[in-house]
């Protein structure tokens, strides 16, 4: 018997000591993905190889020392084409997800403080959005204010924000429950205090952890709408359109549609590992872990 207790000591342990091994790996992984796409955008504020109008290329040239991932079936660069890409990416992303924390966290935090039915009645609203895709309720947003950038920023930033609002509302209100919540209300701390000093505070790390997972939700929905011709219109060049562009020309250019490909799936892996290596460090059981 002692020793199978000891043998059940020492599995904890490694399990113990690997999980925190395992969150640094992936958060490692997670900036260095992410950090390619960032400095990539970055360096196309600056620098593209091409103008996303020169032509001069020849019509799907693989890849060479000129271009060295080719051109698509109008002679342009590839790869100046990609560069651009990442930054209408994170463009999106990035706005997509801040709308969403601000409308879905001011949502939620309304109704965790709200009168019952007002709850109930908001809780019932968001699971009636939340049940649509994000895509599908996007793709209305899109339809009624037109294919543009900021209309595909707005139009996934509110679609996302239901789930954020719903995850607002729970964590606000198991904050709430807390004693020391009780003790503020009963020392006459405001409404507002309460919110800013205890309630935001507490619920911060998981909605961080939450959020970087809705950037890869977005980064996803954009290059879908994009790939259906709803998304940024040229000259801008997406992800989502080089891939429509050379599904025609898969098989005699592939480079045209694997290295869109890649960079999405590197930008959402990226994130997700982000936010996986956060959550580590964000989760207090798993911090005293470590």
């Amino acid at each position: 018997m002692s020793d199978l207790v000891e043998r059940q000591v020492a599995t904890a342990s490694v399990a113990t000591t690997s999980r925190p091994r395992r969150g640094r790996a992936t958060l490692v992984i997670g900036i260095v993905l992410t950090g390619v796409v960032v400095l990539t955008a970055l360096v196309s504020l600056g620098w593209l190889p091409y103008a996303l109008s020169d032509i001069s290329g020849g019509r799907l040239e693989g890849p060479s020392g000129t271009h060295p991932l080719g051109t698509d079936r109008l002679g342009r660069d590839l790869l100046s084409q990609l560069m651009v890409g990442a930054r209408i990416a994170l463009m999106v992303g990035l706005g997509a997800v801040a709308l969403a924390a601000v409308l879905g966290t001011l949502v939620g935090l309304i109704a965790a403080f709200a009168r019952p039915w007002v709850d109930d009645t908001l809780s019932a609203t968001l699971d009636v959005v939340i049940a649509f895709p994000v895509l599908l309720l996007a793709m209305l947003v899109v339809a009624v204010q037109g294919a543009s950038l900021g209309s595909a920023i707005l139009a996934i930033g509110l679609a996302m924000s239901a789930v954020v609002a719903r995850l607002t509302r729970i964590l606000a209100r198991r904050v709430l429950q807390e004693q020391f919540v009780t003790a503020a209300r009963t020392s006459g701390t405001s409404m507002l205090g309460v919110v800013l000093h205890h309630v935001v505070p507490n619920i911060a790390p998981t909605l961080a952890v939450s959020l970087a997972l809705q950037f890869g939700v977005a980064v996803l929905a954009e290059a879908s709408l994009s790939y259906l011709g709803l998304g940024a219109p040229p000259p801008n060049a997406s992800w989502g359109r080089m891939l429509q562009e050379a599904q025609g020309t898969v098989l005699t250019a592939p480079v045209g549609a694997i290295a869109p490909g890649i960079a999405i799936v590197a930008l959402v892996l990226g994130v997700n590992f982000l936010a996986d290596g956060l959550r580590e460090f964000a989760d207090p059981t798993r911090r005293s872990a470590r």
